[in-house]
């Protein structure tokens, strides 16, 4: 497989620590000509096979999949232009900006016969697997609270009038999009579609600084709350009538958690997750293209399609609109 990446982000630089270790034969990467030097330091440093500076060229190219790296805004416009060359899609996370946009960019890659993924790297990672088959030991759930509280220093910024992308909604930004979205797919990964969904945000000059998701799934609740203008400590729990979940990380970052017994037991549940947090997702999106298993790959996007579309619907009734929204 020969990978496009697009962008130079703080993400990208992640996906570096683990890129060689993807049967890939080619990457190239492409960025802004404002960018050139952080291009090709990334290029050098990391060994890519080049860079290019211009989209159509890079398209043009025997690349089988682009990975979009971009602002939240622009996800929809470079994904739609990489289908229509019939190329593969990985999408960063948050995939799109809103849910008809990722509906249509599903509808495209099924005319084209193509692949398309939101990196969403909670679902492949081998602990949370396990947290799905260990929820059965619970009991009956009751309640679930998922906490993703990092204070970040944009914020400081933006509070002196510097409005940077996280933090701007002509850019989709805001806590829901850029960190709270682990929890609601954590969530939904887990229990599925809810009955009703409510976002409760402190919103400063339009956007949300944080802000927590209700769900209510009829028999249980649950909560996942993420802020950038606030931290705690990090600590997310899952509780039945038998015992409960604690996870003292971050839920995309997890690599082990407690299951606490209500006659006193604990256990504590490990996994040898050597590699970097993003070689599964990518490493399971490569062998699902190599494969051509469009079912499993259906599955994944439908379950984004369906956060996607809880989290459109709730930021607009919470009043935070993104450019064109009205």
């Amino acid at each position: 497989m020969k990978l496009g990446i697009l962008g130079n982000g703080m993400i990208v630089r992640d996906l570096m620590n683990t890129i060689h270790r993807l049967k890939l034969e080619k990457i190239y990467i492409m960025g802004r000509e404002a960018s050139r030097e952080k291009i090709e330091q990334l290029v050098s440093g990391n060994h890519l096979t080049g860079s290019f500076y211009h989209y159509e060229e890079l398209l043009k190219t025997d690349v089988d999949v682009i990975y979009v790296a971009l602002p939240n805004h622009l996800h929809y416009e470079y994904a739609r232009k990489a289908l229509e060359y019939k190329k593969h899609v990985i999408i960063e996370k948050p995939a799109v900006s809103g849910a008809k946009e990722l509906q249509e960019l599903a509808e495209l890659a099924g005319k084209q016969n193509r692949m398309l993924f939101e990196a969403m790297n909670i679902h492949y990672l081998p602990s949370f697997q396990a947290l799905k088959a260990d929820l059965g030991r619970l009991g009956r759930i009751k309640m679930v609270s998922l906490n993703y509280s990092q204070y970040s220093s944009r914020y400081d910024a933006f509070r002196q009038g510097t409005v940077l992308p996280v933090f701007d909604p002509r850019m989709s930004g805001g806590a829901l999009m850029d960190i709270n979205v682990y929890n609601v797919h954590a969530v939904m990964g887990l229990f599925g579609v809810p009955e009703y969904a409510r976002y409760y945000a402190n919103v400063e000059r339009g956007i949300d600084t944080s802000g927590m998701m209700f769900y209510d799934y009829g028999t249980f609740k649950a909560v996942s709350i993420g802020a950038k203008d606030c931290k705690a400590p990090i600590v997310s729990t899952i509780q039945g009538d038998q015992a409960s979940i604690v996870i003292e990380k971050p839920v995309n970052q997890m690599t082990e958690y407690r299951i606490l017994h209500n006659d006193g037991h604990e256990e504590i549940r490990r996994f040898g997750q050597t590699e970097h947090r993003m070689y599964y997702e990518f490493a399971a999106f490569l062998r699902m293209m190599e494969e051509g298993d469009f079912d499993n790959c259906r599955k994944m996007l439908d379950l984004s399609c369906e956060a996607a579309e809880l989290m459109a619907r709730t930021r607009r009734e919470a009043g935070i609109l993104f450019a064109g929204e009205q």
